[in-house]
């Protein structure tokens, strides 16, 4: 099985903030850094790191470069990422003395995607293989379309979850994974137990992750329940724990491990990745997360 993701790729800018900025307010901040992010390749290296073969397809721009350094040094095919004219897509993120983050994001090539260019990638995949999809990208509708035509599975994390992600049929998602907020967006109810069963109701062929930060996960699947505490540590970056957790995840279902192997895996690597400033670089890979295990 060959795993695609279509997904945004973020130049991201981030500042060390004493607390997240309020309206009408300046203040001065204590550090910043630029990372490779956008929930897009993160999610890709997290599978990456994780041991999965996963190609990437997106567009940058002229100051993408570093993109495909990144592929090449993690191990992320980018044989479907396209340089175009433009500016890449950005983040400015503010990061607070407790880690806890607010983003501002700018699209860039990101939303430059084309029916053509969707035919192109979708081209070299087959009924079985896994397309991975998050909501930084255009086209999201007919990109959905034309992979369920081909028979593909298909795994959205609705994030950010705007008015652009009621022109996708839900009904051909395979599997959710979404945080509690999200699944409030989705559902408008606000209980964990609540936002599942309402999703399961709603969309009872797909499978479903619900990550709910300090309370741990949820793995729903009909019936079925499995809960997945958190691994306590201290945090000093919360960019990318949700995209580690998307990418371990899925790394674990397509080698056919069980849940509750695959959910314990996928909170070690997120807490390991809490650790570290940075959304890229703050991904750990297997061999971390498995001695870390132990």
């Amino acid at each position: 099985m060959k795993v695609l993701n279509i997904g945004s790729m973020n130049l991201d800018h981030v500042y060390n903030v004493d607390h997240i900025v309020q309206p009408g307010e300046t203040q001065a901040t204590d550090g910043m850094n630029i990372f490779l992010g956008g929930k897009g390749m993160n999610q890709s290296i997290a599978l990456a790191k994780a041991g999965a073969d996963v190609y990437h397809g997106g567009m940058i721009g002229e100051d993408g470069q570093l993109f495909l350094d990144a592929c090449k040094e993690y191990g992320v095919n980018s044989d479907y990422i396209r340089q175009i004219e433009g500016k890449t897509g950005h983040a400015i993120i503010q990061i607070d003395k407790s880690a806890q983050n607010c983003i501002l994001l700018y699209g860039g090539t990101n939303e430059c995607l084309t029916e053509e260019y969707v035919d192109e990638v979708l081209e070299g995949f087959e009924a079985g293989d896994m397309l991975l999809l998050q909501n930084e990208v255009n086209r999201l509708s007919y990109i959905v379309d034309k992979a369920y035509e081909k028979g593909m599975q298909i795994a959205l994390n609705p994030s950010p979850f705007n008015d652009r992600l009621k022109e996708v049929d839900m009904s051909k998602i395979s599997l959710f994974l979404m945080n509690e907020v999200e699944g409030g967006q989705i559902t408008g109810l606000t209980e964990p137990e609540d936002i599942i069963a309402k999703v399961v109701e709603l969309y009872p062929n797909a499978k479903i992750v619900l990550t709910l930060g300090k309370d741990g996960a949820i793995y729903a699947e009909g019936d079925l329940r499995i809960h997945q505490p958190i691994f306590q540590v201290e945090a000093v970056d919360t960019t990318a724990a949700g995209d580690t957790f998307t990418g371990y995840f899925l790394a674990g279902l397509i080698e056919g491990m069980k849940i509750a192997e695959i959910l314990k895996m996928s909170a070690k690597a997120s807490s390991i990745a809490v650790t570290r400033k940075g959304a890229v670089p703050s991904i750990p890979y297997r061999n971390e997360v498995m001695e870390a295990m132990k």
